[in-house]
């Protein structure tokens, strides 16, 4: 059968067969399109030479699937996905004459009758006519925009205030490092085909990273022949990217590759207004291969090869010392999954990672107020096995998984300025120690559609031996009720979340040796995070064409995760508060297409605090005196920000014209700066100064209007060329994104910026 990889991992995703034929019984292969408003899916296929056409990853819901061919009346069904076991659909095609269907349309599929928590989804057309971004941001910025979601800091994401809890599954392996373009590697966004979100009715087949879990997938629909895309881009700050892949298929296999490169002289968000040292080099590497044995096994085998080269941004004072930092991040990973398919009603699947990661820091002789280095990583083999069972509407799911990291750790210092740093503090520290990180889970999981409800338990049990030995059994819960004569669909959801520490720099964060550098602060381990996740919320349809979206959650921790960065190394450690408290709302407006207009948005609006003292970390300095003293008392968490707003409109015009708008604002992060202003002058400047409300303890809000414009035609032979015209920040406002504090950095947003992207496909 004619398709592309299928990797059921994702825990919302199925797969759909066609049969295609005439009156006679004969394959007719015709023009597929599949449509699905409420997921974004668009997709138009070829069935091969029997009239067979295999639709991998389709996320769970309905589809208006449409078959075409020369000579026959087109023929519309609906489908209907919400199993991982293969929905099967035999369509016959007659003479146009006699042809007759049901009338459907696409604005059917804007909701999900049988959908039970809130999912965002990213779909290909969004991931191509996204506004372009620097170097190693495109995903991330592609998730920012959805509601619930911000920066701090280096692009770092944070769902609904948590930090350093994303989850990315890519694939269906989970990634649980951070992945900000500072910190780790990037997915190149090019080669990402769809993305689903969850901030709120996790299913429990996830666990350890529950702030926010991105599933995404990079395995492109594999069509027979040779097939591939060609992108060049440039723009303001010397960026230069470019990306290719190449895809073929022949008889029961498939194989494809890409590879990236791309240079900025803006990579990281820098700490100053002048935006010193902060350029940067990435680049990756990826090549995957499928054989479909036969109707019921499918193998998979991918690998990746990803790297970045960059400048640490410097402040003032650095620049004039000539410090000069430089750090390194290289990943190589592979996976192979099997997937069988036992009866009409059990399915099992069985996938395994192997992963390299390094981390480097230098720092030259002339850096202050201190040299750092650093040599961290860690190899890891991750396995993980599932069987799906369904039965009558009800398919259940259940699983283990285990993942086995070996850590090292070196980090090293020495004092130039003694004036920044406490008496005592030792003038050199050097820290070298490997660690194990042993985690082991179990879950079990059920959907069930009762009529017009739906019902998802799922009950989670994990093992976690790090620093600590820990053990948690998590409770889920999603249920939802549709109402089908007013397209409207209500839902409430609870997560027990067991939340594993960030393990980068954990070792030294939770070392008793830290005890030499201040030994008045006090040393514990940082533990997991136990959380308690509420949401309820409404989907609303309105005149076919427009989907309304609105959510109120709240989110109580103990040990609630964070972390503390080491001055301007981005170097970052991570911390836990006693507990915290989140809550917050959420209203989104989608538009998949009303005529020649699409869009979205969006507004969030989130209050998060948490209660002192801190474990772990490495504070040093004034750092290390604030936090001796703050040991009780409550502060506001450092993703706090009150009010988000983003917009993002489309208009499609004739001739394969299309032009853009889109706005955000934001109405300032807190801030946490106990020096004086002179201080803060002669480190940040007055411009950056200005723009924070010492008074109100908050930067001043921000606000950006971007615009994109763009063309696409097709040519002989199945080419299409598209050309695609970016501009951020038109307004040029200095927006400062965080203001130096005990628990987070400085950052400043790009300001006025163009780019220009060239792709064609064939």
């Amino acid at each position: 059968m004619a398709g592309s990889p299928a990797l059921h991992a994702q825990s919302s995703t199925g797969e759909l067969r066609l049969h295609i034929s005439d009156s006679q019984g004969l394959a007719l292969p015709s023009q597929v399109t599949i449509v699905s408003e409420a997921n974004r899916v668009h997709e138009s296929l070829l069935p091969d030479e029997h009239g067979d056409l295999i639709v991998p990853r389709l996320p769970f819901g309905e589809y208006v699937v449409t078959v075409e061919h020369a000579g026959f009346g087109p023929v519309t069904q609906m489908a209907d996905i919400h199993s991982a076991l293969p929905e099967k659909l035999t369509i016959t095609l007659r003479p146009a004459t006699a042809q007759s269907s049901v009338v459907v349309s696409g604005s059917q599929t804007l909701l999900d009758p049988e959908l039970a928590g809130a999912v965002n989804r990213i779909g290909k057309r969004q991931i191509e006519d996204r506004q372009i971004s620097l170097p190693g941001r495109g995903l991330v910025d592609l998730v920012n925009e959805e509601p619930g979601w911000l920066y701090e800091g280096n692009a770092v994401l944070h769902p609904r205030g948590s930090e350093y809890q994303t989850q990315f599954v890519l694939n269906g392996i989970p990634l649980t490092d951070n992945r900000s373009p500072g910190f780790g590697s990037q997915i190149e966004t090019s080669d990402v085909q769809s993305v689903a979100i969850y901030t709120a009715g996790i299913p429990a087949e996830y666990g350890r990273k529950m702030g926010g879990v991105i599933e995404v997938n990079t395995l492109r629909d594999l069509r027979r022949g040779l097939h591939g895309t060609a992108m060049l881009a440039g723009g303001s700050f010397a960026t230069a990217n470019g990306y290719g892949a190449a895809d073929y298929g022949w008889g029961k296999n498939s194989a494809g590759v890409s590879a990236s490169g791309a240079y900025t002289d803006w990579f990281e968000n820098p700490p100053v207004l002048q935006n010193y040292t902060n350029n940067a080099t990435t680049g990756s590497f990826s090549g995957d291969y499928e054989r479909q044995f036969s109707s019921q096994d499918r193998l998979t085998a991918t690998v990746r090869h990803e790297f970045a080269r960059l400048q640490v941004p410097n402040e003032q004072l650095q620049e004039a010392a000539g410090q000069s930092q430089h750090r390194s991040t290289l990943e190589t990973m592979g996976t192979a999954a099997w997937q069988h398919i036992f009866s009409t009603a059990v399915l099992t699947d069985v996938r395994g990672m192997v992963r390299d990661d390094t981390v480097l820091l230098s720092s030259n002789a002339a850096s202050t107020p201190i040299i750092a280095g650093q040599d961290r990583g860690f190899r890891e083999g991750y396995g993980k096995a599932t069987i799906t069972l369904e039965h009558g509407r009800q398919e259940f799911k259940a699983g283990v998984e285990g993942d086995f990291m070996n850590l090292h750790e070196g980090f090293n210092y020495q004092i130039t300025d003694p004036s920044q740093f406490d008496p005592g503090t030792p003038r050199a520290f050097d820290f070298f120690e490997r660690g194990r990180d042993r985690e082991q889970a179990v879950f079990i999981e059920d959907n069930a559609h009762l009529g017009a409800w739906t019902i998802a338990p799922g009950l989670r049990w994990d093992n976690y031996e790090l620093v600590v030995d820990q053990n948690a059994l998590s409770p889920r819960l999603a249920i939802s009720r549709y109402f089908r004569k007013a397209a409207l669909m209500t839902h409430v959801s609870y997560d027990r979340v067991f939340q594993t520490p960030a393990f980068e720099n954990l070792l030294l964060s939770s070392s008793p040796k830290v005890i030499s550098l201040d030994p008045q602060v006090l040393r514990e381990p940082v533990r997991p995070s136990l959380g308690n996740y509420f949401e309820a919320g409404v989907t609303k349809g309105l005149l076919e064409k427009i989907r309304v979206d609105a959510n109120y959650y709240v989110r109580r921790f103990s040990n609630f995760a964070d972390d503390n960065p080491l001055l301007d190394t981005s170097i970052s450690f991570p911390i836990a508060f006693r507990r915290a408290s989140i809550y917050g709302a959420e209203a989104k407006i989608s538009v998949p297409r009303w005529g020649i207009v699409s869009g979205n948005a969006s507004y969030s609006y989130m209050v998060g605090s948490a209660f002192l003292p801190v474990t772990g970390g490495l504070f040093l300095g004034d750092s290390a005196t604030q936090a001796l003293a703050q040991t009780s008392g409550r502060l506001w968490v450092s993703q706090d920000q009150r009010n988000t707003v983003r917009t993002r409109w489309v208009v499609h015009l004739p001739r394969g014209l299309w032009a853009a708008s889109g706005m955000e604002y934001g109405s300032g992060l807190p801030v946490d700066f106990d020096g004086t202003r002179e201080q803060a002058l002669a480190q940040y400047g007055a411009q950056l100064v200005n723009r924070v409300n010492f008074s109100r303890g908050r930067v001043d809000p921000m606000l950006a209007f971007d615009a994109s414009m763009g063309a696409e035609w097709h040519r002989k032979n199945h080419t299409t060329m598209r050309l695609q015209a970016d501009g951020e920040n038109l307004n040029n406002r200095i927006n400062l994104i965080d203001f130096a504090g005990m628990f987070s950095g400085n950052a400043v947003a790009p300001p006025r910026s163009w780019g220009l992207t060239l792709t064609m496909e064939f």
